[in-house]
C-alpha cells in the first residue's frame, strides 16, 4: 500500500498578511532614519547657507580657502583666493561662488550608492526599516524619471576626482606663513586631513572599484590592476563610515575657516 499523502491544509489568498498594525517591531526601529535625517538635513542646511553668504571664506594671512568656495574663479572673490585666476566677471549675489563644482559635487552625493540608501530609506521610506512596511502603493526602482538619472554616478565620479585635485592643490597653497615663505599651523592639520578622508571617501566609491577591476576576465594578466582593485576594495567597506566622516571635516574645514577669517581667534602657528 502507498503512504498517506499529507495535506497541503488551505491555501493561502490575497497575498500579505492583514495586519492592522505597520509593524509587529517593538524596538526603537524609528531611531536609525530619524538621526540620519537629521544629519543630513544639518549638513544641507548649514552648506547652503555658506555657499550663499560669500563671507569669512579666505584667511589672506595664510591662504586658508574653504572648500565650499574652491575654486573661486570670478572677480566677485576675495583677493587672493583666486587660486586658478579669474575666469568669469562678477556673479549675481543669487550666484555661489563656489558654483563651478558645487552642483557636481552634489550630484556626485546624491548618486553616491550608500547616500541613495541613506536617503531610499530615511527621507522616502523606501523601506524605513526591516520588517516595516513602507508607505508608498508601488515600486518602480531607479528605471524611471527621475531616479533613473542615479545611473550617471559613474560620471560625477570623474567630476569628483578633479574636484579632490583642486582640493589638494588648495592645501600645499594654504602652507604659506603671515610673513611669507613657508607656514605651517593648527589650520593646516585640518584642512590637509580633510583633503586626505575626502581622497578615502572618492577612492572608495564603487564605481572607482568597478573602473579599478570592472570588465576583466582574468584578474592574473593584470596584477598591476588586481593590486589597485584589492586596495579600492579595502577602502570599499568603510564607504559608508567615510561618507559621514567627511560630511562632518567638510563642516569642521570650513567653520574653522570663517571663525579665523572672522577674527573670532587667531590660528596656533608652528612654524611662522
Amino acid at each position: 500500500m502507498s503512504a498517506p499523502t499529507r495535506s497541503a491544509g488551505p491555501a493561502v489568498r490575497g497575498g500579505r498578511a492583514r495586519i492592522a498594525e505597520r509593524t509587529l517591531r517593538t524596538d526603537r526601529w524609528w531611531l536609525s532614519p530619524l538621526l540620519t535625517t537629521l544629519g543630513l538635513a544639518t549638513f544641507v542646511i548649514y552648506a547652503t547657507i555658506r555657499a550663499f553668504v560669500r563671507t569669512a571664506y579666505w584667511v589672506p594671512e595664510y591662504h586658508y580657502l574653504t572648500p565650499f568656495y574652491s575654486p573661486c574663479v570670478s572677480t566677485s572673490c576675495a583677493p587672493g583666493s583666486s587660486h586658478l585666476g579669474q575666469w568669469f566677471g562678477d556673479f549675481p549675489a543669487w550666484l555661489p561662488l563656489g558654483v563651478l563644482v558645487l552642483p557636481f559635487l552634489l550630484g556626485f552625493r546624491l548618486t553616491c550608492y550608500y547616500y541613495r540608501k541613506a536617503y531610499y530609506r530615511s527621507v522616502w521610506f523606501s523601506p524605513p526599516a526591516c520588517a516595516v512596511a513602507e508607505p508608498h502603493a508601488k515600486y518602480t526602482g531607479e528605471t524611471r524619471l527621475p531616479l533613473i538619472v542615479q545611473n550617471v554616478h559613474r560620471y560625477f565620479f570623474y567630476v569628483a576626482m578633479i574636484v579632490s585635485v583642486l582640493n589638494t592643490y588648495d592645501a600645499v597653497v594654504a602652507f604659506h606663513g603671515k610673513t611669507g615663505g613657508f607656514g605651517f599651523g593648527l589650520g593646516n592639520i585640518i584642512i590637509v586631513a580633510n583633503v586626505v578622508l575626502l581622497w578615502a571617501y572618492t577612492l572608495s566609491c564603487h564605481s572607482c572599484r568597478h573602473i579599478t577591476g570592472g570588465r576583466l576576465k582574468h584578474f592574473s594578466k593584470h596584477p598591476a590592476r588586481y593590486w589597485v582593485w584589492t586596495q579600492v576594495s579595502k577602502l570599499n567597506t568603510r564607504h559608508m563610515q567615510l561618507a559621514w566622516t567627511t560630511l562632518g571635516t567638510l563642516v569642521l574645514t570650513d567653520l574653522y575657516v570663517m571663525l579665523v577669517s572672522s577674527g573670532v581667534f587667531a590660528d596656533p602657528r608652528f612654524v611662522n
